[in-house]
C-alpha cells in the first residue's frame, strides 16, 4: 500500500476515529507524555499523530516555548486535531500532513535537534519500522528521549478475529476475511512489541538506554456502537473499501453475531507505554 492509500484509509475513518478517542487513543497518548517527562520550551516530532492524542498533551506538557510538530499522512484526522488544539487555546503545536519517512526538521528546530520524539500506535505503521524508526532518531538531540505504545499481547484479539471471520462470510470465495496489506505489515510489526520485554528490547536495540516500559490496561464494554465504532475509526475498516453498503450492513450484523455467539462482554486495550533515552 502507498503512503497516499494509507492517507485515504485513515482519512475515511475520521468521525469514528475522533468518537473513539476518549476510550481506545486518549489515554494512551496522555500515558505516553506523562512519561516522557515533557518540560517547558522542549521540541516534540509526534508521529503518526492521527487526532493528537499524543500530540496535544505533549504541546500542554512543553508549554507556549516549546513545540509540537505533529505528523501524519491523514490530514483529515489532522484537522480534528487541529479543532481541538484550537479549543485548547493551544498556539505551540503544528499537524502537518508529512510523511514520516521523508520528514525534514524545519528551520525552528535548534540544530541539535528534537528532544522527544514520541508515537502512540503508530510505528507499527510505517513500512520498514526499524529503518524508519532509526531515521527518526537521528533528528534527536544528544541524549533526546523517544516514547511510543504498542498494544499489549491480546489486545484486539477477540474483535479482530470476529470482524475478519464476518468479512470471510462474503468473501467471493467464501475464505477468512484478508487483512488489508497495511494491516498485514502492521499486524506482523506490532507483534514484534506486543509483550514488555519486546519492546524493551526493541528500544535497547535503537541504541537506547534508561528504558521504561509501564503496562496499562484498559477494558471497555463491548457494546455493539463501540465495536462498530472500533472497526470504522481503525485500520480495521480496510477491507469494508471493495463491499457496496448492503454487504457492510451485513458484515456488521455477522460481526455484531459472532461477538454475541462467542460470549465476548469486554474489549481488551491493553497497552504498552515506551519510552528510553537514546545516546
Amino acid at each position: 500500500m502507498s503512503a497516499s492509500e494509507i492517507g485515504t484509509l485513515f482519512n475515511s475513518t475520521r468521525a469514528s476515529f475522533a468518537r473513539i478517542t476518549p476510550i481506545v487513543w486518549g489515554p494512551a497518548g496522555q500515558a505516553l507524555a506523562f512519561q516522557l517527562q515533557l518540560r517547558p520550551g522542549e521540541f516534540v516530532l509526534d508521529v503518526c499523530s492521527g487526532t493528537g492524542a499524543s500530540a496535544i498533551p505533549a504541546a500542554m506538557g512543553v508549554g507556549p516555548t516549546g513545540r509540537v510538530h505533529a505528523i501524519d499522512l491523514a490530514d483529515d484526522l489532522l484537522e480534528e486535531g487541529r479543532l481541538v488544539a484550537t479549543d485548547r487555546a493551544l498556539q505551540n503545536i503544528d499537524f502537518v500532513a508529512a510523511d514520516a519517512t521523508t520528514w525534514e526538521p524545519p528551520s525552528s528546530v535548534p540544530a541539535a535537534g528534537y528532544d522527544v520524539v514520541s508515537s502512540a500506535f503508530g510505528v507499527f505503521f510505517l513500512p520498514d519500522m526499524d529503518s524508519a524508526v532509526r531515521g527518526l532518531i537521528r533528528m534527536l538531540r544528544p541524549g533526546g528521549r523517544i516514547g511510543v505504545t504498542a498494544w499489549r499481547r491480546g489486545a484486539f484479539e477477540s474483535l479482530s478475529t470476529a470482524f475478519f471471520d464476518a468479512v470471510g462470510v462474503y468473501r467471493d470465495n467464501g475464505g477468512p476475511g484478508q487483512r488489508t496489506p497495511v494491516g498485514a505489515v502492521a499486524r506482523q510489526q506490532a507483534e514484534r512489541l506486543e509483550t514488555p520485554k519486546q519492546l524493551a528490547d526493541w528500544l535497547t536495540g535503537l541504541g537506547g538506554h534508561d528504558v521504561v516500559v509501564q503496562e496499562l490496561s484498559n477494558l471497555a464494554p463491548a457494546t455493539d456502537e463501540f465495536c462498530w465504532e472500533i472497526v470504522l475509526g481503525s485500520g480495521l475498516r480496510g477491507p469494508l473499501a471493495e463491499f457496496d453498503p448492503d454487504t457492510i450492513a451485513a458484515i456488521r450484523a455477522e460481526f455484531l453475531g459472532l461477538l454475541t455467539e462467542r460470549g465476548v462482554h469486554t474489549v481488551n486495550l491493553g497497552t504498552l507505554v515506551g519510552s528510553a533515552t537514546m545516546y
